[in-house]
């Protein structure tokens, strides 16, 4: 199996930052695709951003300009930078990789959440 554990999540104001972090273990021969998605109280869980091995990037349309994803291949990292927060970020976000190994297949993985607060 794989293991993500996600980090960074908290309380902070409207207009600062957070850093979320995921780091992927287990029985992992490749990760493809990784990407954030969050869960609002009363809405669908959505695809905050997700990057590529090759580190092709796509965002949700109320992210972008703000938050940045990247991910480290070495380390099996995937970071979420988030500036300029909104009341309406406030969600519990996910790490999601989709990964490859030779003995369990393909997998696709959730991390268990972080929940972020965005106090007007």
């Amino acid at each position: 199996q794989v293991q993500l554990v996600e980090s960074g999540g908290g309380l902070v104001q409207a207009g600062g930052s957070l850093r979320l972090s995921c780091a992927a273990s287990g029985s992992i021969f490749r990760i493809d695709t990784m990407g954030w998605y969050r869960q609002a109280p009363g809405k669908q869980r959505e695809l905050v951003a997700r990057i590529t091995r090759a580190g092709s990037t796509n965002y949700a349309d109320s992210v972008k300009g703000r938050f940045t994803i990247s991910r480290d291949n070495a380390k099996n990292t995937v970071s979420l930078q988030m500036n300029s927060l909104e009341p309406e970020d406030t969600a519990v976000y996910y790490c999601n990789v989709a990964s490859f190994d030779y003995v369990r297949g393909n997998l696709n993985t959730w991390g268990q959440g972080t929940l972020v607060t965005v106090s007007s």
